[in-house]
């Protein structure tokens, strides 16, 4: 898969190799040196090294190596399925699994369990890796989740999803309490500018993201709050809620890395998902209950656990 820049003027005198690592988040920035270092990158059909200069004008190149995908084994998982026809599954993840194989998460993924339990039938879009998979939560992220069984059902679910169409209700505890009963995180999300495994509203190449919120209880030091999606970046809810003074709780990457419980990650669970059933044109709505340990802190949260 060929790739291709053109530089614009305020870009003019830069670097190549900080040209491409600003312009292209979607590859790290150490493939991106592979590519200088071997003179696979070229600037008007001509390898450049990694010192180049840039021009405005410029017309950058190279090729993107097909990934070579790893065979995926379907393994006997138990899932926890709300509802299931010939075009959908829709399942509650648990805290701590992983949606689809990944490097150092090969065996366990959900993609494992659905296609020991789906056998042949998972829409094929997204490839081998990930068969079904429309929109995916974070590890330790927890609730409903809608797979695909077919191209069809995949298709319909995707423009749903991009069109900011489906119904996404989570709910969270984070630190500090909010003034205001409700308000909306408005602020683009990207690749952070230093920290790749990180995202932010500071990105230069950051997408649109809007998060409502709406406060359901508040205790001492923490509240528990519904937030609604009209976007689903990468982890819209944990960025946009840091990004106003309210990290979630149990989040080391985006709150502080010491917390008051021993949490395995942020606490959030994706509690209602409602769409557009592709083929039956009705509106449909699942939910998942709070999973247990959530329950367990929002009790503690209320007889004062939790302040000192």
């Amino acid at each position: 898969m060929r790739q291709e820049i053109i530089i614009s003027g305020g870009q003019s005198g830069l670097r190549i190799d900080k040209v491409l690592t600003e312009r292209c988040s979607d590859f790290s920035r150490s493939f991106l040196q592979r590519l200088l270092k071997s003179e696979l990158v070229e600037v008007n059909d001509k390898p450049v090294k990694a010192s180049y200069k840039v021009s405005e004008g410029d017309r950058i190149s190279f090729e993107v190596p097909e990934a070579v995908e790893a065979e995926i084994q379907p393994e006997n998982i138990p899932l926890d399925i709300l509802y299931e026809d010939r075009d959908l599954i829709l399942i509650n993840k648990p805290k701590g699994m992983v949606v689809h194989p990944a490097a150092g998460h090969f065996s366990g993924t959900l993609v494992n369990g659905l296609m020991y339990h789906c056998r042949d039938q998972l829409s094929g879009i997204n490839g081998v890796m990930r068969p079904g998979i429309v929109h995916r939560i974070d590890m330790d992220t927890t609730g409903v989740l809608v797979v695909c069984k077919n191209d069809f059902s995949h298709n319909a679910i995707a423009e749903q999803l991009k069109v900011h169409s489906i119904t996404r209700k989570y709910y969270a505890i984070v630190h500090g309490v909010p003034k205001e009963d409700t308000g909306t995180v408005h602020a683009p999300i990207g690749r952070h500018p230093t920290d790749r495994k990180k995202m932010s509203i500071h990105s230069k190449n950051g997408r649109d993201a809007v998060t409502h919120y709406r406060v359901l209880e508040r205790f001492s030091r923490f509240a528990y709050i519904e937030c609604c999606l009209e976007t689903g970046r990468t982890h819209q809810i944990r960025v946009h809620m840091a990004s106003i003074g309210h990290p979630l709780l149990g989040d080391e990457v985006y709150g502080p890395s010491k917390q008051p419980f021993h949490l395995q990650g942020q606490t959030l669970h994706a509690g209602v998902l409602g769409f557009i059933h592709p083929r039956t044109g009705e509106y449909m709505e699942f939910s998942a209950p709070l999973p247990a340990y959530f329950e367990e802190l929002l009790e503690k949260l209320r007889h004062g656990a939790g302040l000192g």
